[in-house]
């Protein structure tokens, strides 16, 4: 009998301080640092974005994203036998002990179940859900638990406004589990480190001090020219996978890091906006976390419905980008 990986749940967290564009506008010039709503939305669609409070750690913001994809499910957290989390703002320095077997330990679990983190920036998730898939369709695990959680908040320069405005803190999960209905239809990865420079924290540990810059560095246009060619492509590859031609495609969720971006992609696969879920006017980039969140928000406003073919992608610092196409 074929094992196949299907979605059973989705649960996602925003924290409650959510800041406007004119807030964030009046806040950066008190630094002497000009920017305006219009400015910021013209150039990327975001108009507010949500910041995790001092106390927050990625860890948290996960937790209670896993808590409600696990009630959607209505699975209890020792139900999970692995755990896959994306992020690029894990809780602890160098990264361990990684923020997924941190959450495991805030959810409770005691089965023993494997837990690791996925570092592929914004194309984290997108990385975790093909990593989960493979691992179903392999027989080793039954139901994982796929997270995407970030508090970028803590990596932004807020003296560059061209950096500074995009970015929010959140988490999306999921959980997949093992079917014998299809549900992820094929997924495709890829990587050019050649491309690191353009999209990266440059900074590093040395002696317990930060050398260099622990800040975000974003080449703007450089990244902006690059995601567009990758993602439409990583697109097609996907289809072309599964055997589904773009036509069938009933939601495109996009890694939501700016409109112009986003809408580019479903031009380029011949999709009216209507059938691209958009949250990054509301959520501004949230990294590993954006696609997630948005899934989450079209399955729970009836948007995306049981049955739906849904294509994610996302597209991220190291150069990373990916695609998923699932049936729900």
């Amino acid at each position: 009998m074929t094992i196949y990986s299907k979605i059973v749940g989705t649960g996602s967290y925003l924290p409650t301080k959510r800041v406007t564009n004119h807030e964030l506008a009046a806040e950066l010039a008190e630094q002497g640092i000009e920017t305006s709503d219009e400015w910021i939305f013209t150039r990327s669609g975001i108009s507010a974005r949500h910041y995790a409070e001092p106390t927050q750690l990625s860890s948290d913001l996960a937790l209670a994203a896993a808590q409600r994809a696990l009630e959607a499910a209505s699975m209890q957290p020792n139900d999970i036998d692995l755990i896959i989390l994306a992020t690029s703002t894990p809780d602890h320095l160098g990264g361990f002990p990684s923020t997924a077997c941190v959450v495991q330990r805030k959810l409770g679990i005691t089965n023993g179940a494997p837990a690791m983190d996925v570092q592929a920036v914004c194309s984290g998730f997108v990385y975790a859900m093909s990593v989960a898939d493979s691992f179903i369709k392999s027989g080793a695990h039954k139901n994982v638990l796929v997270i995407g959680a970030e508090v970028f908040s803590r990596i932004l320069d807020f003296k560059d406004r061209t950096t500074c405005v995009l970015f929010g803190d959140g988490a999306g999960a999921i959980v997949m589990s093992a079917s014998q209905e299809p549900g992820v239809l094929a997924s495709k990865l890829h990587a050019d480190g050649s491309h690191g420079h353009i999209l990266c924290v440059p900074g590093s540990v040395n002696n317990g001090a930060v050398a260099g810059s622990a800040y975000l560095y974003m080449d703007g246009p450089a990244v902006f020219k690059l995601a567009v060619s990758v993602l439409d492509k990583v697109a097609r590859e996907a289809l072309g996978a599964a055997g589904v031609d773009a036509s069938e495609i009933d939601w495109l969720i996009p890694h939501q890091a700016n409109i112009r971006i986003m809408q580019g992609t479903a031009k380029k696969l011949g999709l009216p906006q209507e059938k691209m879920v958009v949250t990054v006017n509301e959520h501004g980039n949230t990294s590993a976390a954006s696609i997630p969140l948005a899934l989450d928000q079209a399955v729970r406003d009836g948007r995306v419905k049981p049955g739906h073919t849904v294509m994610m992608e996302g597209v991220g610092g190291g150069f990373t980008w990916g695609a998923v196409l699932v049936r729900m």
